[in-house]
């Protein structure tokens, strides 16, 4: 009988607005959660019954039923916090992190180390992320991000380059005397080395004119810093000569001799290089050293020792790349974070605790470092808002709402017209 079978109808209509209204409520309840995404019901009718058997237009729908809830990955805002390790992603991928139900992904990067130095959610479970080497670069090996470097080894001073000017002017009359090195010297300039212990030395370069174009440097330590020298003299431990062409560019630079014998526990015959320009033969600029005709000055001097130093803190940059500070100045690279990319995210499957897994549906991840193959970019001290618009959803509630005291008339109205049926028999 139809008016039965209208019943069975409102009864679906009853049943998906009720699924749908706990759809609605787990985007409400979860409008707090980091990196959330909410979902949306997708219904379809049901077609129980044709008139006119294959013939179009005849068919009589029986109800619907929730087809599928799919989630909507569009992009929550960024929230900035104050912890150097919460991370946030802008645009396609997921944070993968490993546990004991084997690998999962996330767009949750509220994350912190554990007591064995190794980057975790609030579950616990291991950040993955790609290996650095040791001069910081990333490498292809995938691992649990830990800090295993607490303690940076010193390294000695190999080169020193130095940007400065001489004055085209300088009388080329003058003599360098050792014992009087201020007084003797056309211009003078330190630098900071280190040894082979990681010592820190002062190191004071000397620049005299001998000919037009021609200048000589010494580089002298203090005696008492070095094999053999007395207190309160000036040991002569590099020199050399640098050669400029007529339009005050470095021409030639020769060292003539490079060999630091720090004592204090330092290897001996330290070799320094010092570099105080491009050679214009190679083509070069030539411009870390001139010679114009303005006051003899240094502008800036790098070298690339240190003493040893611990760690002192971690934050993740912008590109993803976890960087270790340590006291003596000294930042390296330990890991990049790394990040899943799914061709079908909305197949994914949902494991609770902001995790999901990838299914046949999503097909498999491709994992990688940030801002590369389609993957997003990553932020520090931020994290991902959920999706969740309250005002939105509250609609979607009155809709279902409405909806649902719809169906409810249908099977009221199905039910006084079964009572008029079975009044028939009293009359």
């Amino acid at each position: 009988m139809g008016i039965l079978s209208s019943m069975y109808t409102g009864i679906t209509g009853l049943q998906g607005q009720g699924e749908a209204l706990s759809i609605y409520g787990d985007n409400i309840a979860n409008a707090q959660t980091t990196g959330f995404k909410v979902s949306r019901p997708e219904f379809q009718d049901v077609i129980a019954k044709s008139l006119k058997g294959i013939l179009g237009g005849n068919q009589i729908g029986r109800g619907t039923r929730l087809a599928s809830v799919n989630p909507i990955f569009s992009q929550g805002s960024i929230v900035q916090t104050e912890s150097s390790t919460d991370l946030s992603i802008t645009g396609d991928g997921f944070f993968v992190i490993n546990g004991a139900d084997g690998q999962s992904f996330t767009r949750n990067g509220s994350f912190h180390f554990d007591k064995d130095g190794k980057l975790i959610n609030s579950d616990g479970y291991k950040v993955q992320g790609f290996m650095a080497d040791d001069s910081g670069k990333a490498t292809s090996k995938m691992g649990d991000i830990s800090v295993d470097r607490t303690v940076i080894d010193a390294k000695k001073t190999s080169e020193v380059k130095m940007f400065a000017n001489l004055d085209l002017r300088a009388d080329k009359s003058m003599v360098f005397d050792p014992e009087h090195p201020e007084q003797t010297s056309h211009f003078a300039t330190g630098v900071t080395v280190y040894d082979t212990a990681g010592t820190a030395h002062v190191v004071t370069c000397y620049f005299n004119k001998t000919d037009d174009g021609v200048w000589t440097w010494r580089a002298m330590a203090k005696g008492d810093e070095v094999v053999g020298g007395q207190k309160d003299t000036l040991v002569e431990q590099a020199t050399g000569h640098l050669v400029f062409d007529t339009d005050g560019r470095l021409k030639e630079q020769i060292t003539d001799k490079s060999s630091f014998q720090f004592n204090k526990g330092a290897l001996p015959d330290q070799n320094v290089k010092f570099n105080f320009g491009e050679d214009k033969k190679s083509g070069g600029p030539g411009l870390s050293v001139t010679q114009y005709g303005t006051n003899s000055e240094a502008y800036k001097t790098l070298q690339d020792g240190f003493t040893a130093g611990t760690l002192s803190g971690l934050t993740f940059n912008d590109d993803g790349n976890l960087t270790a500070v340590y006291s003596n100045g000294q930042n390296v690279n330990l890991a990049l974070i790394a990040l899943g990319k799914f061709e079908n995210p909305e197949g994914l499957f949902k494991m609770g605790q902001n995790r999901y897994r990838e299914s046949r549906l999503s097909g498999q991840a491709t994992i990688g470092a940030p801002r590369s193959g389609g993957r997003g970019s990553v932020a520090a001290k931020t994290l991902e808002s959920s999706t969740t618009d309250i005002a939105n959803e509250f609609i979607n509630l009155m809709t279902s709402q409405r909806n649902f005291q719809a169906n409810s008339k249908v099977i009221s109205t199905a039910d006084e017209m079964m009572q008029e049926v079975i009044n028939l028999k009293r009359n």
